[in-house]
């Protein structure tokens, strides 16, 4: 399921979430769009030439205050710095590439949300699952067996 959010104006996804709009809220989320998956750094590195007067803790403060508003979704990868994504609500999953780093979205793998089930008597009410697929992308693959090709000559 790709976000429905994509044609809406980030004006009106930010005041739809309950928060005041602002120009570095708007390059923020504009930033998201542009890279989903990215960190805090990376946000901060793709706007600074745009807007700038922006400092990295008020690219935190945005990203910090779209998650907590339910706008994004902050993911963390073991091992990895955390990364930030519009694309919520609908309990998908991840495949992180253990060569570059690479986070890519995996729908749901079983059935509705939350995907998975635990045993009966937990005593819980699970309402989201966390999967990361951890794995070699195709490019990482393809960079590897260029390599051997090279080596073998």
């Amino acid at each position: 399921m790709l976000d429905d959010r994509t044609d809406a104006t980030a004006d009106a996804l930010i005041r739809g979430a309950g928060l005041r709009v602002t120009a570095t809220r708007v390059a923020v989320l504009e930033a998201l769009r542009a890279r989903p998956h990215a960190t805090a750094e990376a946000v901060y590195d793709g706007i600074r030439g745009t807007l700038p007067g922006t400092s990295k803790q008020s690219v935190y403060n945005a990203l910090g205050d779209f998650a907590d508003a339910g706008l994004a979704r902050r993911i963390e990868p073991a091992g990895h710095a955390g990364t930030f994504e519009l694309r919520v609500g609908d309990n998908h999953h991840h495949v992180v590439c253990t060569g570059c780093g690479r986070i890519d979205d995996v729908d749901c793998v079983v059935g509705e949300a939350p995907c998975l089930h635990i045993p009966e008597g937990s005593g819980f009410l699970v309402e989201t699952a966390e999967v990361t697929f951890w794995g070699i992308c195709s490019d990482c693959r393809a960079t590897s067996e260029a390599e051997k090709s090279k080596g073998s000559r």
